[in-house]
């Protein structure tokens, strides 16, 4: 059994010149929920190496303890800069998928081909997959063997519309997940800005904010449990 993490390499902000990145709450949460619980974590990346930590998640998470955890934790700072290469995964070898957000993976995630096979392949076999926040843009080019778009008709969440505005980045980013999924025919919902919402649609899992990550990383051992 193997549980992969599936990270951005994107580090830019579109042309804003701003830094941008993984969210470092979305990682570390359920990867030391999974750590913790005994189950074996990979990372992964689309470029290999070095994963962008975005610097305002590192402001935001700094006084939580998993953050003072993270700073005394050498093997996984090593790992966060020795990424395995996403085309080098064989998904037979894959139990779960899970996609930590940030704005980086707007860029890099989407459209992914090795991603995109990755998540047709684990769904199809009912293995989970979760997307945390903004990460449910690499749910967006997903498709069935008929075609049709995997959340088609699929009850879902992520970062919501609402939730981009209030930070004052809705005409920044390259597109908006929320509006995204809903045109591909998704059930979308959510919850009230930056409070917990987690949806479970068989195999599939998402969590619509960084406050969601507790209850993604919850889900996915459960059904590796079931």
């Amino acid at each position: 059994m193997s549980i992969l993490f599936v990270l951005t390499s994107h580090d830019a902000f579109g042309d804003t010149g701003r830094d941008t990145g993984l969210w470092l709450e979305e990682f570390l949460v359920p990867y030391y929920t999974l750590i913790d619980a005994g189950y074996p974590v990979r990372l992964a990346s689309p470029k290999g190496g070095r994963v962008p930590i975005d610097p305002l998640s590192i402001d935001a998470f700094k006084d939580h303890p998993l953050y003072k955890r993270f700073g005394a934790d050498a093997a996984l700072k090593e790992r966060l800069v020795s990424t395995l290469e996403l085309s080098a995964i064989v998904d037979s070898q894959v139990s779960a998928l899970i996609y930590p957000g940030g704005h980086g993976p707007l860029w890099d995630l989407r459209n992914q081909p090795d991603s995109i096979a990755l998540i047709e392949s684990l769904l199809a076999q009912g293995k989970p997959v979760a997307t945390i926040c903004h990460a449910g843009c690499a749910l967006l080019d997903a498709r069935k063997r008929d075609g049709r778009p995997w959340v088609e008709g699929v009850q879902v969440t992520a970062f919501s519309d609402s939730e981009e505005a209030a930070v004052g980045l809705e005409k920044a980013v390259p597109y908006l997940v929320e509006a995204e999924l809903k045109a591909l025919g998704a059930v979308y919902s959510k919850t009230l800005d930056w409070e917990r919402h987690v949806v479970v649609s068989g195999a599939l899992i998402t969590g619509q904010n960084p406050a969601s990550s507790q209850g993604v990383a919850e889900a996915v051992i459960e059904q590796l449990n079931a």
